[in-house]
C-alpha cells in the first residue's frame, strides 16, 4: 500500500552508508554561518526559528545582524517586541519573532542565560516543538539524536524505502528510520547536518540530481527505476492574495515608523477589500503582534508612543 513505511533496523539500512554521505559533505557543504565552530547554542536557537518555514536564502540577510545585536538570550529579552518584530523583517511567519522574544526572556530568566542541551527541556521553552529541539541538541550539543526535516524524509524514503516521496509525516516513524541510520560515534551530529544538506541540495523535490549522489549506487528508488509519487498530489501553498499577505503588508507600515498609525494608514496598505484587511488586523491584534492604543492608533507591542510622534 501506499506511503506505509516502517522503521528499518539497522541491518537492513545497507542503502545509506554514512561514510559516503560524510565523504560527499566534505566537499558539498554550504558555508552557512550558523555552522562556524564559534557560533553559541543560543546563535544556533535563533537561525532554528528563522529557518522554520523559510528558505536558507532569506534567512542568510538576517542572522548574521541579528546575533550581533542581541548575542545572548538576555540581550534579546532585553529588547522591545517592536524592536524584534522590526529586525524579524520579511522572515515571515511573525510569530515566530515573538515567540523567539518569548523563548529568550525565559532562557535568562529560568537557566542563567544558557540554553538547556536536553531534548525535553528544550521542547517546554516557548516555539520549540519537537524538530527545533532535537536540531538544537544536535547540532549546538553534538547529541546524537534523529533531526529530521522534509529534506531528510525525502532522502529515507527514497534511499531505504524505495518511494519517490514519504507521504503523511509519522515523528516514531521518522525517528526510528534515521536512528537507525546515525553512525554510533561523534560523527552522528555532522550526519545528521549532512542527511538534510543531501536532501536540499542534490535529492531535491521535482529535480532530484541522481549523478550526484554519494548514494546513486544503492537508493532503493533509483533502482527500481525512480518511479513517480503514488496517492493525490498536494496543492501548491499560495501566498498573493491570502491573509498572509495581508497581515505582511499591515505588519510593513508599522514596521516601517517609530510611531503609533491610524487606521487610515492601515487601510492604504490593503484597500482592494476592506473585510479581509479587518480580519487580518484581528488577528494581528489576536496574536499579540500589533496593539490598538486608547486613542485608537495602532503600535507594535512596547513600540514608543509618544503622541508627539502621532501619524498624520
Amino acid at each position: 500500500m501506499p506511503h506505509i513505511l516502517h522503521a528499518i533496523p539497522r541491518e537492513r539500512s545497507v542503502t545509506v552508508h554514512p561514510e559516503d554521505v560524510l565523504s560527499w559533505f566534505a566537499t558539498a557543504e554550504r558555508d552557512l554561518p550558523w555552522r562556524a565552530g564559534d557560533v553559541t547554542p543560543w546563535q544556533i536557537l535563533v537561525s532554528e526559528f528563522m529557518l522554520q518555514q523559510t528558505p536558507v536564502a532569506r534567512v542568510l540577510p538576517i542572522w548574521p545582524d541579528w546575533v550581533a545585536r542581541w548575542p545572548t538570550p538576555s540581550a534579546t529579552a532585553a529588547a522591545s517586541q517592536a524592536d524584534v518584530l522590526r529586525a524579524w523583517g520579511k522572515l515571515g511567519y511573525p510569530r515566530r519573532a515573538k515567540r523567539l522574544h518569548e523563548c529568550a526572556g525565559v532562557i535568562a530568566r529560568d537557566f542563567a542565560d544558557v540554553v538547556p542541551d536536553d531534548v525535553e527541556l528544550l521542547q517546554q521553552l516557548p516555539g520549540v516543538g519537537s524538530y527545533t529541539a532535537r536540531a538544537v541538541a544536535c547540532f549546538a550539543y553534538r547529541r546524537p539524536v534523529p533531526v529530521v526535516d522534509t529534506n531528510v524524509r525525502r532522502v529515507v524514503a527514497r534511499a531505504v524505502h524505495g518511494q519517490a516521496d514519504a507521504g503523511p509525516a509519522s515523528a516514531k516513524r521518522d525517528h526510528a528510520d534515521v536512528s537507525a541510520l546515525l553512525p554510533g560515534d561523534d560523527q552522528a551530529a555532522r550526519f545528521s547536518a549532512a542527511l538534510m544538506e543531501l536532501g536540499a541540495l542534490v535529492c531535491t523535490a521535482r529535480s532530484p540530481r541522481c549523478d550526484g549522489c554519494p548514494l546513486r549506487s544503492t537508493c532503493r528508488w533509483r533502482l527500481a527505476g525512480s518511479p513517480p509519487p503514488v496517492g493525490p498530489k498536494r496543492p501548491a501553498q499560495r501566498y498573493a492574495g491570502t491573509d498572509r499577505q495581508v497581515r505582511g503588508r499591515l505588519l510593513d507600515v508599522l514596521r516601517d515608523t517609530d510611531s503609533a498609525v491610524s487606521r487610515a494608514d492601515l487601510d492604504l496598505a490593503w484597500p482592494v477589500d476592506p473585510v479581509q484587511r479587518e480580519r487580518a488586523l484581528a488577528s494581528l491584534l489576536g496574536d499579540g503582534l500589533v496593539e490598538q492604543l486608547a486613542d485608537g492608533r495602532f503600535a507594535l507591542p512596547g513600540q514608543d508612543r509618544n503622541d508627539s510622534t502621532a501619524s498624520r
